[in-house]
């Protein structure tokens, strides 16, 4: 009756040693391959950057802008002043305050480009009073690069309007100010000037913690395997060619002589 026990008992850690390992070594693949794909984007922005600065008629007449993505700018217009929003609770280099975002209106085009400015430090007395930031008039020239519109962190209610906002929606943007924005925005670059600061941080795309979850997988992978060889197999192995040999039988002593 043991034995058939022992050998379910066997089966069944063998698959489940089988799943647990097959499952935790896909996953450790897959992380390799989203690090793959995330060093394919990286090195597709690093020659982005290496490319020609596109200029105002060039950034407007791009179809695909999204293809452009990171490509560097030098791009002249006319900033839209009364039309920059500050946006709360923005980090840079350690410290909280507003992303200003101007629209800037793309000379000789007719179409219209929002422009992270750069960040500002906040009044932490009063959150409603807004930083000194100085807008030139006429004509500038803006450098930076192609960017998404800015990030959106969680929307509390009533700060969707206005100058001070948590979050700048770019379609709902458009409807409100009328305004022919183009569907990506310019992160300016540069040194501090304007009452502004522009220490943008690099684009990250995370591929170190894809190796480091994927040594992790494998690694359990590894402890999986390990474990069902020594428990199942190379004990049991060791258990029989050690195990201690039973004493020969003794014969029964010889019958004693009942006479004198």
């Amino acid at each position: 009756m043991n034995q058939p026990l022992l050998s379910l008992r066997f089966w069944v850690l063998t698959l489940a040693a089988l799943v647990v390992a097959g499952g935790t070594w896909s996953l450790g693949q897959w992380q390799l391959r989203r690090a793959d794909q995330k060093e394919t984007l990286q090195a597709a922005i690093e020659a982005q950057n290496k490319l020609p600065a596109l200029d105002e008629r060039a950034l407007a007449a791009t179809k695909n802008i999204a293809n452009d993505m990171h490509r560097t700018v030098a791009v002249r217009g006319q900033w839209l002043t009364q039309q920059t929003v500050y946006l709360d609770n923005r980090p840079m280099s350690g410290k909280t305050g507003f992303w200003v975002v101007t629209p800037l209106a793309l000379q000789g085009t007719g179409q219209v480009i929002l422009v992270d400015r750069g960040w500002a430090p906040r009044n932490f007395l009063d959150r409603t009073v807004l930083p000194e930031v100085t807008t030139p008039a006429g004509v500038v020239t803006v450098t930076g690069r192609i960017a998404p519109p800015p990030s959106k962190l969680y929307a509390f209610k009533g700060l969707d309007t206005g100058r001070l906002r948590q979050n700048i929606d770019l379609e709902g943007f458009r409807l409100e100010t009328g305004l022919p924005l183009l569907p990506v925005s310019i992160l300016q670059t540069g040194g501090p000037s304007e009452g502004l600061l522009r220490e943008w941080a690099a684009p990250n795309l995370g591929v170190e913690k894809h190796y480091g979850y994927a040594f992790q997988w494998f690694g359990l992978c590894a402890l999986v395997v390990g474990l069902y060889l020594w428990f199942q197999i190379i004990v049991p192995v060791r258990k029989k060619f050690t195990r201690p040999a039973e004493p020969a039988p003794q014969s029964p002593p010889p019958p004693q002589s009942s006479e004198p």
